[in-house]
């Protein structure tokens, strides 16, 4: 494979972290997520684990084990319950806290380790000074998807989960804790409205759905969040950590949707659905951790990273989803690459979402899986590519290409047309035939030089597997 670059997404084929929160301690990024499981037939089966990656290298990531398992959380004895999406935070006296939440209960929990990517031990419950926990009060709301900000001795805390048209629940809320962690100094006050909620907010149509993270940028804090539309991460702003915050728009969509540069706005070049994740600096540039579905379900997800931009007054463009996003640039145009790095998968009949939430389920789409079980290290490839199917990946520094390989199996006859824009010309066309084992064909094509992205239709009969494609 052409290595070492930075490739989206970011940790192996067969890893499946969705939720992550990055965070930069000690000259590395950490990434504190939940974790699905290959073929899980709900969220979040499996136990937490971290991966981590030096500053200067967003293509070089380390395994660090496992840092928590369900089975660590006194309610939970018997593992019956998921751990659902974290986030990790420095306290006041150097240590690191791991805030949960269980999938069947409502209160959140903490786990405390003196590394950022060791064994954490279970801490405590977020509670008031006389004992009561959080959530689980009368009058509480739930409690979901904690994120954390620690500043000096104050920590905030972010919670909530929000489904449209739910007049019982607020919004996205924000709650003061002390010192030690767990101890509530402010109770919560709501930050970002739900849906039945947000008339003349300014949030309409992006209004608050799950997964608050906050992060800051000199004097303003940014609010991270996944809407009601689920598909999009979107950010809010103020100079206050729990008021005045003001909605900004859209940093990503896992399926690209409101993008208009390469394609037309409403116009989806992936399968969406639930997104999760955060902005982090790393290095001087800055970046937007977010999960992309896989497997043809809502329930076997990927990090993906990109870079993003803030513009002077403080906002922030959205982004293209890319094969390419934590390299710092255009991948090279030569050797070879995985399949399970496209970035765009569809077919002539649009769908917005995957899994139980579209139509993936009936057969008829393209998805990025791997053979075996769970934790077998398979490369992904893409399955099920009929007449018609389109995979696309971003972006390549192309120079001087005049062959391309691809490695194809299944019951199929006919073409994989490659170019380098969705609705663009055919470059060259490269035949396929039946086969049960992983084939190399070929075909003499040229690519033109530059910044280009490729994108490979399958045009004939039958169904074909693409397991990689080399450039030379």
């Amino acid at each position: 494979m052409t290595m070492k670059q930075g490739v989206n997404p970011y940790l192996p084929s067969w890893e499946y972290i969705p939720d992550a929160e990055p965070h930069v301690f000690q000259g590395r990024v950490y990434i504190y997520g939940s974790h699905d499981r290959f073929n899980g037939h709900v969220f979040c089966l499996n136990d937490y684990v971290c991966w981590s990656a030096p500053v200067d290298d967003l293509g070089d990531w380390r395994f660090e084990g496992v840092i928590y398992q369900k089975r660590d959380d006194p309610l939970n004895p018997d593992g019956r319950m998921c751990l659902y999406a974290p986030d990790v935070t420095q306290g006041p006296g150097g240590r690191y806290y791991l805030y949960y939440v269980l999938d069947k209960v409502s209160i959140v929990s903490v786990a405390v380790c003196d590394t950022p990517a060791g064994k954490y031990e279970f801490y405590g419950y977020v509670q008031d000074s006389e004992g009561g926990l959080l959530g689980d009060r009368e009058g509480d709301q739930p409690q979901f998807d904690p994120g954390v900000l620690t500043e000096g001795d104050t920590v905030y805390l972010y919670t909530g989960f929000c489904a449209a048209g739910d007049t019982s629940r607020k919004g996205a809320m924000a709650t003061v804790l002390a010192a030690d962690m767990l101890t509530i100094v402010e109770e919560p006050v709501f930050i970002a409205p739900s849906e039945p909620y947000s008339k003349g907010s300014g949030y309409e149509g992006h209004e608050f759905f799950e997964a608050p993270s906050m992060r800051k940028k000199g004097d303003t804090y940014y609010f991270i969040y996944s809407s009601i539309v689920m598909h999009e991460l979107c950010y809010a702003t103020s100079k206050h950590p729990t008021k005045d915050f003001v909605y900004q728009g859209v940093i990503v969509s896992n399926n690209d949707l409101h993008i208009e540069t390469y394609k037309p706005a409403a116009q989806p070049m992936y399968y969406g659905g639930n997104n999760h994740g955060s902005i982090v600096e790393v290095n001087g540039g800055w970046y937007i951790f977010y999960h992309r579905h896989t497997n043809g379900t809502s329930f076997s997800r990927q990090g993906c990273i990109e870079q993003i931009e803030f513009l002077p007054d403080g906002t922030i463009p959205q982004v293209e989803m890319t094969s390419s996003g934590p390299n710092g640039g255009p991948l090279a145009g030569r050797g070879e690459y995985p399949a399970h790095l496209a970035c765009s998968l569809f077919t002539k009949e649009e769908e917005v979402y995957s899994g139980s939430f579209g139509a993936w389920m009936d057969g008829r789409f393209p998805k990025i899986t791997q053979d075996g079980k769970d934790g077998d290290e398979e490369r992904g490839y893409i399955a099920n590519m009929q007449n018609e199917a389109t995979a696309g990946f971003k972006y390549f520094d192309c120079n001087g290409i005049q062959k391309v390989k691809i490695e194809v199996r299944g019951y199929c006859r006919g073409s994989f047309e490659v170019k380098t824009a969705w609705n663009g010309p055919v470059h060259g066309r490269i035949p396929v035939d039946f086969t049960n084992v992983w084939t190399e064909y070929a075909a003499d094509l040229i690519i033109p030089d530059g910044k280009q992205a490729l994108y490979f239709t399958f045009s004939g009969t039958g169904s074909a597997s693409l397991a990689s494609f080399t450039l030379e």
